[in-house]
């Protein structure tokens, strides 16, 4: 059996087969489109659902795929009538017009019910959902369903409009972990009958036919993307973890983290795993940042010029983007002018930082695993285990984690086995000056009123 795996994420759109071993056969890619209409930025669902839908064609002809599975990045919703949307589905890095926020920030629920901080843009979904709300109340009117991201792609591609518990408690406001139920606002809106019944992420909703398949394939319910992740590796039964799940946004997930260490405004927050579970959670938007600090580098970054930058102290001050555990803080960089591929040394350095410092907030002393594109060439991983040479540090053997889990839901809920590969163990780096390094970075942090909350963290 092979499953096909859309992982639609903010920046990057992509296609990978799996067979049962847990290998990639092959795979696609797409930058989804946000273009302006009505005053908003909203997805070119179009192009994208096209871009899908011929994917998923030549995944079925080249290599007979009998599933199709989504994984899909957090903060996003889409409103459906009978067959279509209701309205264009909501870029989420836009603030709603002063007067409006005054308004229903108001009306969201507190921490201590929802777990999900006040985030800025749309960073929580459901202020997005009170933003339409009172700008286009017909568009809610015309909906019959609500649906999380990755649902929406599962239903469009073919199955049924269902809901699901890992993407709804998304840091969205909709969700009460503790309840196991949707949050007061939910009610409060009159959400509650447009939230379709629940299934597990991975289950078969329905079936289309697809490329020039003699019969049709079966669609899985999809699942947020860093949850997939986490799934991934907490099958493999390798005992406590810490997955640092890393693309546009980096996330990390510590389930044994105390639910009452979360400080709502360090952008921690309650994820929940796909049977419901609370999994703590503390993220920034690390690759958005690299890709500012760096000015958009793409190759590899070479050891001797990550070595020159941290001899000559030139390093990057949060934040480059909003949210996380930095808000309200304008990044730049200190020290003399890198050159371009410094410039990537700087960025890598940074990332590395900032999650050896959420890493200390989130409490983690266990096992972590890194995983995604920020790991290319797995020089994230030797930083952050020479940072922190009292844990034991893993990496993806792949680094698409998010899919990989993905793929695992789907075999797992029509009863196939599905064989990913282990992570692979991390030899830290032997850059000389990184503690001093990660000291200074510190008490510049420090300096700004940052990072004191962690000086006693894990190290």
């Amino acid at each position: 059996m092979k499953v096909a795996v859309l992982d639609f994420g903010k920046t990057n759109s992509k296609l990978f087969v799996f067979d049962q071993g847990g290998r990639i056969l092959d795979e696609r890619r797409t930058q989804p489109k946000w273009v302006r209409q009505d005053g908003f930025s909203v997805l070119d669902e179009a192009a994208l659902h096209d871009w899908a839908l011929g994917a998923v064609g030549e995944a079925v002809d080249s290599h007979g795929v009998e599933g199709l599975m989504v994984s899909g990045h957090g903060c996003t919703f889409a409103l459906i009538g009978e067959a279509a949307l209701t309205h264009p589905i909501l870029d989420y890095e836009q603030e709603p017009p002063a007067e409006i926020a005054a308004r229903i920030d108001r009306r969201i629920p507190d921490f201590s019910e929802t777990f999900s901080p006040r985030l800025p843009l749309g960073f929580n979904y459901g202020r997005h959902m009170l933003w339409l709300q009172e700008v286009d109340p017909d568009a809610f009117a015309a909906s019959k369903s609500i649906l999380g991201y990755p649902q929406y792609w599962s239903w469009r591609l073919g199955g049924r409009a269902v809901s699901e518990v890992s993407y709804l408690g998304c840091h969205s406001h909709l969700w009460a972990p503790r309840q196991r139920d949707f949050s007061s606002l939910v009610d409060a809106q009159g959400w509650r009958d447009r939230m379709p019944a629940f299934e597990r992420a991975g289950t078969v909703t329905g079936e289309r036919r697809l490329g020039g398949a003699a019969k049709p394939i079966a669609i899985h319910n999809g699942v947020h993307d860093s949850n997939a992740a986490l799934h991934a590796y907490r099958r493999q039964e390798l005992g406590p973890v810490t997955v640092v799940s890393t693309g546009t946004w980096v996330i990390v997930l510590n389930p044994n983290c105390p639910l009452d260490a979360l400080d709502r405004d360090r952008d921690m927050l309650v994820n929940v795993d796909v049977d419901g579970g609370p999994v703590p959670t503390i993220r920034f938007m690390g690759g958005r940042e690299f890709a500012t600090i760096s000015g958009g580098w793409q190759g590899e970054i070479a050891g001797p010029v990550v070595q020159r930058v941290i001899d000559a102290g030139i390093m990057a001050l949060p934040s480059f983007a909003p949210g996380g555990p930095m808000p309200g803080h304008f990044g730049r960089l200190v020290g003399r002018t890198p050159d371009a591929e410094e410039r990537a040394a700087v960025a890598v350095l940074y990332v590395a930082l900032m999650v050896d410092l959420s890493l200390d907030l989130i409490h983690s002393n266990n096992t972590v695993i890194v995983d995604g594109g920020l790991n290319t060439g797995g020089l994230l991983a030797g930083l952050l285990a020479q940072l922190r040479p009292g844990q034991v540090f893993l990496q993806g053997a792949t680094l698409e984690g998010s899919a990989t889990g993905a793929a695992a839901l789907a075999f797992e809920s029509v009863g196939r086995d599905f064989a990913a590969e282990v992570p692979e163990p991390v030899s830290a780096s032997r850059f000389t000056g990184l503690a001093g390094y990660r000291s200074d970075w510190r008490a510049f942090a420090m300096d700004r009123g940052i990072a004191g909350a962690a000086a006693g963290g894990a190290r």
